[in-house]
């Protein structure tokens, strides 16, 4: 069984890589020249998917996948396929 801190370090890991997304998102935003600027967004941008990728590996891979498919924002507003209303 793995332990209990590598699990939530692993989470932890998972979600901060969001900060560094977030910094892709906004540094094209700010009055940096634009070669600063895309040198800024290409390293965080590694940043997030290491980090992201690191927590992954902590947590494992039943985990991984579990919260992996819950940080997709194309899976927020699916319908749950196991619910007994659905009728595709």
């Amino acid at each position: 069984m793995k332990k209990n801190w590598q699990i939530k370090l692993g989470i932890f890991l998972m979600i901060f890589s969001g900060v560094f997304f977030a910094a892709t998102l906004l540094i094209p935003l700010s009055d940096l020249p634009t070669k600063t600027k895309v040198i800024g967004s290409t390293v965080s941008l590694i940043l997030m998917e290491i980090v992201f990728w690191s927590g992954g590996l902590l947590v494992g891979k039943e985990l991984f996948t579990r919260y992996k498919k819950q940080l997709n924002p194309v899976n927020w507003f699916k319908k749950n396929q196991s619910d007994p209303g659905n009728h595709q």
